[in-house]
């Protein structure tokens, strides 16, 4: 183990509920993911990663750094590379070289990609409320806070 302190289990039953609640999360995201994935490609001929690094520069219009952009979406470099190039050749985004450092690139959403990003994000509210219309609003405010802290509590 590394330098983190072991963990006891006091209560062996809760223990279990919460590794159940783990699989369950799990099994629900797949499940959305692949509901996603699929609407991408069958209504747009699009992939979620590229979904993934459009929204990003739809949401900051002023660009970003290729290494902000990995980060940004908890990615490598290489991973988000191959992506932008894609996007770049069908003139969805535009990269340009820093003049601070010209080994450091820019990515900003292009007027094509940001009309389609309009398109694609509204579409994708609308499918993410009909997956999730069973959820009232009290269970998922719930739901947002118990991931919340969860994250919260790993980073800590």
């Amino acid at each position: 183990m590394d330098q983190q302190t072991r963990h006891e289990i006091n209560d062996d039953g809760l223990a279990r509920h919460r590794l159940r609640l783990w699989l369950q999360m799990l099994k629900a995201t797949r499940c959305v993911e692949g509901q996603l994935r699929e609407r991408l490609r069958s209504g747009y001929e699009t992939t979620l990663p590229r979904f993934d690094v459009l929204a990003a520069l739809h949401a900051a219009p002023e660009g970003m750094k290729m290494s902000e952009l990995s980060q940004h979406l908890v990615v490598s470099n290489g991973n988000v590379t191959g992506v932008v190039d894609r996007l770049v050749a069908e003139g969805l985004v535009e990269r340009q070289n820093l003049a601070s450092d010209r080994r450091a690139f820019l990515v900003r959403i292009t007027e094509k990609g940001r009309a389609l990003m309009d398109e694609m994000t509204a579409e994708h509210l609308t499918w993410i409320d009909e997956m999730f219309r069973d959820v009232s609003e009290a269970d998922a405010a719930r739901g947002i806070s118990i991931m919340l802290d969860i994250r919260r509590k790993q980073k800590a």
